[in-house]
This record gives C-alpha cells, structure tokens and sequence, in this order.
C-alpha cells in the first residue's frame, strides 16, 4: 500500500493528466456512441478505466459547453419522466476535430514513450 502522500500526488498527475485529455475523450465517446448525457460520459469513463478515470461534474460541464461553444458539440435537452436531460453530440466539424486530436494524442503518447523509456527506440 502507497503512503498517504505518494497516493496523493499520484492523484494529482492523474487529475492534470486526464483534465488535459479531457476534450479529446469526450468527443471520442460521443464519436463512438452517437449521444450521450453528462453523466453517461462520467460513468462510461470510469467503466472503461476500471475506475482509475474519475471524471467530476466540475470538469465535464465545462468542456462540454466550451467545445459546444466552439461549435464541435450540439446539445439536445429531452424530457425524461419528471427531468430534463441534455444530450450532447457531435458536428460535422467535431468528426473532423476528433481525426486531428486522436492524431495528436498518438503523437504525444509516442513521444512520451521516447522521452520516459528512450532504449525502447
């Protein structure tokens, strides 16, 4: 078991971390599944990182309304029982951004590679 504070900054690296990547995976999950709901994509995250991404409402909904905002994401809100749920999707123009983020992030993790483990090279 890790220390307290090694889990801490470990905690850390990963929030910067996954809040760097954030755009990048949200518009990959919508890409891959059409429309979705602010917390679909929190729990989508967390199930195909077995919980080690942990994605809070306090990130999300700002992505989520910045890329809108830049036009990459459209928003539907739906009457669902008694409650409104907005479902986000992707434009034409963020099928287009998602070919050029995926390509970066290869880049930047193939870099990193280089950089963290130069013999593999």
């Amino acid at each position: 078991m890790l220390p307290k504070i090694l889990r801490y900054i470990f905690t850390c690296m990963n929030r910067n971390l996954l809040r760097g990547s954030l755009e990048t995976i949200v518009i990959k999950l919508l890409s891959d599944n059409n429309e979705m709901y602010g917390y679909e994509i929190t729990q989508k995250v967390k199930e195909l990182t077995s919980d080690e991404f942990k994605i809070t409402e306090g990130a999300l909904y700002p992505t989520l309304h910045k890329l809108e905002g830049k036009g990459i994401l459209t928003c539907q809100t739906r009457s669902i029982g008694n409650r409104f749920r907005k479902y986000y999707s992707l434009t034409e123009a963020g099928e287009s951004e998602l070919t050029i983020m995926l390509q970066d992030m290869e880049d930047y993790i193939k870099n990193m590679r280089l950089i963290l483990n130069p013999q593999l090279s």
